[in-house]
């Protein structure tokens, strides 16, 4: 039997796993799809670099379905749920989420329409409030939902990324602990160690749960083609995020 999913992809590690997991189950993964936070916060998705996840697509050969949000509790899921439902023209979407300072890739196909999946995928690690909220969207719209890291464990998690070649990159950084050095800097065996050092040290969630750190995911063994990128570091009040000025794959 052929299931067609759909991965709920931030363009970060999590979703990331996720997709290639789907794809070791021998899975049809019909579009990744994306949540474009035009606002400043939200409850329920990343929001910096999250436009990876178009790139992404391409290197895996699927197409991205991109959707816009406010960034509204609670409106968040209906604005996911309606453009799943084919209510939103994706074109236009994808117009206005996109960034202005980078080009648009000509290989990107764009899913419009209704989607045609029997589940989706997530990168949901210890999200009540995420998880919960999308399984409730998933049953209204009569598909399944998998989030194959629930509550799997931080060190195992991130050693698991390396391991099975994943390059991340630190986009976001937003803790005690974490200073300017850690923005566009990759994932390695010697950075792992000093992250899980500085996770005990300053008592921060290892795997960025918490919204201690965000990150983008550059290649990995989904993908075939490698994302190059580069950017600049805005830091300020021990926040900071790594702006990307240019991508290429």
């Amino acid at each position: 039997m052929n299931v067609r999913v759909g991965i709920l992809s931030s363009g970060g590690k999590d979703s990331a796993y996720s997709a290639w997991w789907a794809q070791m189950q021998g899975w049809e993964i019909v579009a990744l799809i994306t949540v474009g936070i035009k606002e400043k916060d939200s409850m329920m998705f990343q929001i910096p670099g999250t436009y990876i996840s178009g790139f992404q697509s391409i290197s895996m050969g699927v197409p991205w379905l991109p959707v816009k949000s406010n960034g509204v509790e609670e409106m968040e899921i209906l604005e996911l749920k309606e453009s799943l439902q084919g209510k939103k023209d994706n074109y236009e979407v994808f117009n206005e989420i996109w960034p202005k300072n980078i080009v648009k890739p000509k290989e990107i196909i764009i899913y419009d329409g209704k989607i045609e999946i029997d589940a989706l995928v997530t990168g949901a690690l210890r999200s009540d409030y995420q998880k919960t909220r999308i399984e409730m969207m998933c049953e209204e719209i009569g598909v399944k939902s998998f989030s194959p890291l629930w509550h799997k464990k931080s060190l195992s998690h991130m050693k698991s990324i390396l391991n099975h070649g994943f390059e991340i990159k630190f986009i976001s950084v937003s803790c005690e602990g974490l200073d300017a050095s850690w923005l566009g800097k990759s994932l390695t065996e010697d950075e792992l160690d000093k992250l899980i050092h500085l996770s005990n040290k300053y008592r921060f969630n290892l795997d960025g749960e918490g919204g201690e750190f965000e990150t983008i995911t550059v290649n990995g063994p989904h993908m075939n083609k490698r994302i190059i990128c580069d950017g600049h570091t805005e830091f300020s009040s021990g926040r900071g995020e790594w702006i990307i000025n240019s991508v290429n794959i």
